[in-house]
């Protein structure tokens, strides 16, 4: 299914296609427009409005890493990475903090599939490409902080914005530790 896609960054000229999607899918968990793992994350006074339109200087200033999949013309999801500086706002960051002992070069942040598009190897498709740009901007120490699945009950597709484990298993990522009951930090070496 994976060849069935392509790829592009999220840029100026790819907003529009962005943009449809997250509207399409009510702004995404209730309008988070991929902002949460942003310096300033949803604001002081959150509100949908307020996050697209920080979402969109972000891409527009450059300060954005994230990768978009197609399937023809129409974009049906994307993965966001960046270095700590660029995504600082990890989940359980208290916990992660404690056992610490170098930060990564990029991170993983959100990954979303379009409602209509789950199942079919969009996630496989995005971090595929977003190893890919690490690879060619250097490469280094990869961290994703995935939702463990194996042994839990089904959980709402929510939970999961930032990949399930065995998707970064598939890629080689080792579990490094747990930062809260069901999530795990898991680190890449991506070699240039």
């Amino acid at each position: 299914m994976e060849d069935d896609y392509t790829t592009r960054l999220l840029t100026p000229e790819t907003w529009d296609d962005f943009a449809v999607l997250v509207e399409a899918n009510n702004g995404v968990w209730g309008g988070c427009w991929c902002m949460g793992f942003h310096p300033e994350g949803f604001g002081s006074s959150p509100s949908v409005g307020g996050n697209r339109a920080a979402k969109e200087a972000h891409v527009r200033a450059g300060t954005v890493h994230q990768v978009l999949v197609y399937a023809g013309d129409q974009c049906v999801g994307w993965c966001q990475f960046g270095s700590p500086a660029e995504l600082p706002n990890i989940k359980n960051i208290k916990v992660y903090e404690k056992e610490a002992v170098d930060l990564p070069a990029w991170r993983i942040g959100c990954i979303f599939t379009g409602s209509k598009h789950r199942g079919r190897g969009v996630a496989r498709a995005a971090v595929t490409a977003v190893l890919r740009e690490i690879r060619a901007a250097g490469g280094g120490v990869v961290e994703a902080y995935p939702e463990q699945v194996e042994e839990r009950a089904p959980q709402r597709g929510a939970y999961l914005h930032t990949g399930p484990e065995s998707l970064f298993e598939e890629f080689g990522f080792e579990r490094d530790r747990k930062i809260a009951k069901w999530r795990w930090v898991m680190r890449l070496a991506v070699t240039p």
